[in-house]
């Protein structure tokens, strides 16, 4: 099984159609727990990447830059390169895109 990577991107102010939702941290922080439970003792890498500070990856760079052109809402979660959340992610649709790299959940 190859060790998934997702990225959730945000900021530390809270978007402008964010205002009763969790901030991208707090996404970051909840996905991460949430998912360590689903799939216990499978690896993946999950990382919170702040979108005021340059990125020296370019696939990050380009996606902070969709968000800073407001292509994209943050929290944005992405998975191997795919968006599978934006604004506020759904856990369900985050577990299936694990499951397509075969994860199985608890």
């Amino acid at each position: 099984m190859k060790k998934v990577e997702i990225s959730v991107y945000g900021a530390e102010v809270l978007c402008p159609s964010c205002v009763n939702l969790p901030s991208a941290k707090e996404t970051y922080e909840w996905l991460d727990a949430a998912l360590k439970r689903k799939f216990n003792n499978q690896p993946f890498h999950i990382t919170y990447i702040d979108i005021d500070k340059p990125q020296y990856e370019e696939e990050k760079q380009e996606f902070v830059q969709k968000i800073l052109d407001d292509e994209y809402f943050y929290p944005l979660v992405v998975i191997e390169g795919r968006v599978v959340g934006e604004g506020s992610p759904r856990l369900k649709t985050i577990y299936e895109e694990m499951e397509r790299y075969g994860y199985v959940g608890q």
